[in-house]
């Protein structure tokens, strides 16, 4: 039996985020809305998950750079770890300010800001898509010389620093402000007020945003607004991941020169025509609910999410023994399972068809290890009950989440 002991990184944090919340509640402060909370760590779930094999293929792809193309052959000592520590946070502040300042990158990137609340699991909305997009960016690391052994590990510790910079909690810290971002610098890169946009991209570092003058403090007589200038309202996942892109696409089509098309695509986000939001969102028919969300449900959603915490961590802890089927399935039903809490949290009655494919996933996965004969049984029952009592299980099903 292989472990991957990373795994236990999953309830390090979770633990973590917990103290947060406890010492934000004793304190009456505000910050740890159960929706917001819930959205952000589905975000973070699925980039857990598949962090494991994009971990995986980066290795491969700067191991290769590395000893085709590297310009030298370096060798780890302590200064040349200190060397590739700045050389990551170095490249990591272009990545996050062109994020910022291109309409299709900060597609990627916008829902690392899209929660409005501020607090440690803000850290885990990073999406796949960003997984890949800063993954390519460090591509330039091997090229440099560095051995994929060194960045996976600097990686590991550089991606472990910013989660607590994700707090309400922490003060400013004297003498470190002047050469670290601080909670208190992060806190002015994820607030909306005008002064403070576009601000603060280091992620360790603060110097880069200090030497090219992207800089600034934290004023303690303003009141910080989170989240993007133009509230997204809505907890739908695949919402949240896509509807930049969608908005870029609008955009784009209401264009009628090539020129105006291109500036949609790479032009700065606050050049993007303000009336795309409103027509994606009117073609797919996206408006948050504001029934107020009651406590059989919150029970039900809190219950799932709290269950795929505990299946990541098994998950990733013996992902080495799976078989390549098998770690569809579980992907697969994280996947469905992520859309149906946001579904549920916007009580959107479509949300039964994802709760049935759900169940034909995990029926067919335990009758899977059975034969294609128990397989075939579990696809005629679920035939069966498509045709015959579909609509009145529907109705049920509706009747219990929704009360």
């Amino acid at each position: 039996m292989k472990y991957n002991f990373l795994a236990f990184s999953v309830p390090f944090f979770v633990l973590l985020i917990y103290i947060e919340f406890v010492i934000t509640k004793k304190k009456k402060l505000a910050g740890f809305e159960l929706h917001t909370v819930i959205a952000n760590l589905s975000v973070g779930i699925l980039e857990r998950l598949l962090d494991v094999y994009t971990g995986a293929v980066f290795y491969f792809i700067y191991d290769f750079l590395q000893k085709n193309y590297g310009l030298i052959n370096i060798k780890p000592t302590p200064l040349v770890w200190l060397g590739l520590l700045i050389c990551t946070d170095f490249v990591w502040y272009w990545y996050h300010r062109l994020a910022h300042e291109v309409n299709l990158l900060w597609a990627i990137h916008i829902v690392h800001h899209q929660s409005e609340d501020f607090n440690f699991t803000v850290s885990a909305r990073i999406t796949v898509l960003q997984a890949f997009l800063r993954g390519g960016f460090w591509c330039v690391l091997p090229l440099l010389g560095f051995p994929a052994q060194m960045i996976i590990v600097m990686l590991l510790i550089h991606g472990l620093y910013p989660f607590f910079t994700h707090t309400k909690l922490v003060g400013k810290l004297g003498i470190l402000e002047y050469l670290f971002v601080t909670p208190s610098h992060h806190r002015v890169h994820h607030a909306s007020n005008e002064q403070y946009l576009d601000k603060n991209y280091g992620d360790v570092l603060i110097i880069w945003d200090k030497l090219f003058g992207t800089y600034q403090s934290e004023e303690e007589e303003t009141t910080i607004v989170y989240g993007l200038t133009k509230p997204l309202n809505t907890y739908d996942f695949l919402w949240q991941h896509f509807h930049y892109f969608i908005e870029i696409i609008v955009a784009v089509a209401k264009q009628n020169t090539i020129r105006g098309k291109i500036k949609a695509i790479f032009g700065k986000p606050e050049t993007l025509d303000p009336m795309a939001r409103i027509e994606a969102e009117r073609i797919f028919n996206v408006k948050q609910n504001m029934d107020t969300i009651k406590k059989p449900l919150n029970t039900y959603v809190k219950w799932q999410i709290g269950i795929l915490l505990v299946a990541l961590f098994g998950f990733i802890l013996l992902e080495k023994n799976f078989s390549p089927i098998l770690s569809v399935l579980f992907i697969a039903l994280t996947v469905l399972t992520l859309i149906n809490c946001g579904a549920i949290m916007e009580h959107k009655r479509w949300v039964f068809n994802i709760e049935f494919v759900r169940a034909f996933l995990t029926v067919s996965s335990l009758v899977y290890f059975t034969g294609l004969n128990g397989l075939l049984v579990a696809i005629f029952l679920f035939a069966t009950v498509l045709a015959t009592s579909y609509k009145y299980l529907e109705n049920r099903y509706l009747r219990l989440v929704y009360r």
